[in-house]
């Protein structure tokens, strides 16, 4: 084993905390030249893919990445922005925001960094920035609030495959889910409420949650129970039926059964009904991104619409709201325990510091 080269270390200096937010990933441009490779990292994930290896390196080199960076950078070309990818722009927002927000609530030296799971920036470069600011405790805190081991256990791998690699491994906390904290659920449900004051209420509210095949739940993965979780506790939040809202799975790829029911599906018989009014919202994403902008707001709108529904409005996501920003640092906050506390001062934390120098020195310590 190679072991990655260690940060320069200064003897006497204060240890930092670092929280790392991790997400799935984004092309760097909508074109096909730059979803390609994004594809390839993201589809070769054992944890995405669960068939044979060499079976799926035929299908996936010969058939997949042949047609698909096209079609996928047609469909990124529609939601791009002038800042770049959504998903990238909303996460580093969120990351800077998190800083300000723990900044009122922990004393002790701190640094929050983002990664994306596929692509820039990787989980490798964040990590090893974290270990050049003088991080030796980090947080893990993937963006997706409810566990998938095609996700959160995928985003862990990435996480330990670079410990691997280094020699003097700080210690870490992982994040695993938050798809009951009570301060999600508040997020989302003001979120909801605060479009229903503004545009109205719908006939049917649908929550969307990305989908996973079918052998990840008979396989003993919780993500399906957990999103049904979320869903309930946010109809309970919002006061709704049962009736009044539904929950379905949107992103199918391939020809396996995954979970049920389908979204476009259940968009399309809503619309065959004539519902009058329908609303998606996506609680399974804090971030906007493909899947809620073009797959949602474009592609089942008008699925919807040709099936005969009224109107549609796709609720945005948390991205940069005031109560999601202050649930995270809650959600971090929580994690933090024992790491990070409001009553750390600099001063005898400097006097420790400059003791340990002295002592390292006299045991012939260099710097």
């Amino acid at each position: 084993m190679k072991y990655l080269p260690e940060p320069k270390h200064q003897h006497g200096s204060i240890a930092k905390t670092g929280i790392l937010l991790i997400n799935l990933g984004t092309p760097a441009a909508p074109t096909a030249d730059a979803v390609r490779p994004y594809l390839k990292e993201f589809l070769s994930d054992p944890r995405v893919v669960e068939i044979s290896r060499p079976l799926w390196w035929l299908i996936l080199n010969g058939i997949v990445l042949r047609t698909r960076p096209a079609q996928s950078a047609a469909k990124y070309a529609l939601i791009w922005t002038k800042d770049g990818s959504p998903l990238a722009v909303h996460t580093a927002r969120q990351a800077t925001l998190l800083k300000g927000y723990l900044g009122e609530r922990i004393k002790t030296p701190h640094v929050v960094a983002w990664a994306m799971r596929y692509g820039a920036p990787s989980v490798e470069k964040a990590l090893l920035g974290l270990r050049e600011q003088g991080c030796d405790r980090i947080l893990i805190l993937p963006l997706y609030p409810q566990y998938a081991a095609s996700t959160t256990a995928s985003a862990f791998d990435a996480v330990f495959d670079v410990m691997k690699k280094m020699r003097n491994a700080p210690a870490l906390r992982l994040v695993r889910h938050y798809h009951d904290h009570s301060a999600y659920i508040a997020a989302l449900a003001k979120s909801i409420n605060e479009y229903w004051m503004t545009n109205g209420r719908p006939d049917k509210l649908l929550m969307s949650f990305h989908g996973v095949p079918r052998y990840a739940l008979d396989r003993g993965d919780p993500y399906h129970c957990e999103c049904h979780k979320t869903a309930r506790l946010l109809g309970e939040e919002l006061g709704l039926a049962p009736e009044r809202y539904q929950v379905s799975f949107q992103s199918r790829f391939g020809r396996t059964e995954w979970l049920k029911p389908y979204t476009m599906q259940t968009v399309k018989e809503l619309g065959k009904r004539k519902t009058g009014r329908l609303d998606v919202v996506c609680p399974g994403f804090v971030s906007d991104c493909l899947e809620t902008l073009e797959e949602i707001a474009i592609e089942n709108k008008t699925v919807y619409v040709k099936a005969g529904g009224g109107e549609f409005h796709y609720i945005p996501c948390l991205n940069e709201r005031h109560e999601w920003i202050q649930a995270l640092a809650r959600i971090a906050a929580e994690n933090l325990q024992g790491w990070a506390s409001t009553d750390w001062e600099a001063g005898p934390a400097l006097r420790a510091a400059a003791e340990g120098r002295e002592r390292a020195l006299a045991l012939g310590a260099k710097n």
